[in-house]
């Protein structure tokens, strides 16, 4: 790590936050490799020019993120990627920020394949009439867009689109990927929002499921939809 690496915007960023935000940073990159050391207290604190206190917490932060350890009476290590907290948001906004875009996008696709089409099924048979109108309303908002070839305005009904079909399961626990991933799904988006190509024929056969109250069309629509973003995922390097 060089002093450089740790410019320091206070006015962004609480500042434990902030210098854990660093450090994940070099962690999430590889110049802290698993298994590797922190430097210790004495050294972070000067070069942050912060007191232990502000570190402690930071290093706290870092602890509940999975992203290190600390042994007593022989120091603070790197974790394995295992031990990682994927789903915190916190964590994945330092992910989004310091990994290969490229090959973080197309695992939270594989993640979006595995859960996303059972969503849409659940979605088709138990939301409620007051989330197909909100549903109706996204959509509406994506057909616009999509006329428009306005990326904004699409990427952000889209975003309304998908975390709406999460919250509308019926399903307490695929309600966090509604809101814990909303900072991936946008990025997600920008990447595969091809000028003049938003996939919206592939998004109204499942809004149109959903609507027809049909499960299994809904699952089968989500998967063709998400076969086309990682057609586009590739059309996009990094």
């Amino acid at each position: 790590m060089t002093e450089e690496s740790f410019s320091f915007t206070p006015m962004t960023y609480r500042l434990n936050v902030y210098i854990a935000q660093q450090i994940a940073s070099q962690i999430i990159c590889g110049q802290l490799p698993v298994g590797s050391k922190l430097p210790n207290e004495l050294d972070l604190c000067q070069r942050f020019g912060v007191s232990r206190t502000a570190l402690r917490e930071s290093i706290k932060l870092l602890a509940s993120k999975g992203l290190i350890t600390s042994k007593p009476k022989v120091g603070t290590f790197i974790q394995p990627r295992k031990y990682w907290q994927f789903l915190d948001r916190q964590l994945l906004e330092w992910l989004k920020d310091s990994e290969d875009p490229q090959h973080f996008l197309k695992q939270f696709l594989g993640l979006r394949k595995s859960i996303e089409p059972a969503a849409c099924a659940f979605s088709a048979e138990f939301a409620t009439e007051e989330q197909r109108d909100r549903l109706t309303t996204h959509f509406n908002a994506m057909e616009k867009a999509s006329k428009n070839k306005d990326a904004d305005a699409w990427t952000l009904a889209d975003l309304n689109f998908h975390a709406l079909i999460f919250q509308s399961t019926s399903n307490d626990f695929f309600t966090p990927f509604g809101n814990v991933l909303t900072t991936v799904y946008q990025c997600f988006f920008n990447h595969t929002s091809v000028r003049g190509h938003f996939c919206i024929k592939e998004h109204r056969a499942v809004y149109q499921a959903i609507m027809d109250k049909d499960p299994e069309a809904a699952r089968m629509a989500s998967n063709i939809l998400l076969k086309n973003n990682h057609e586009l995922l590739s059309l996009n390097p990094a």
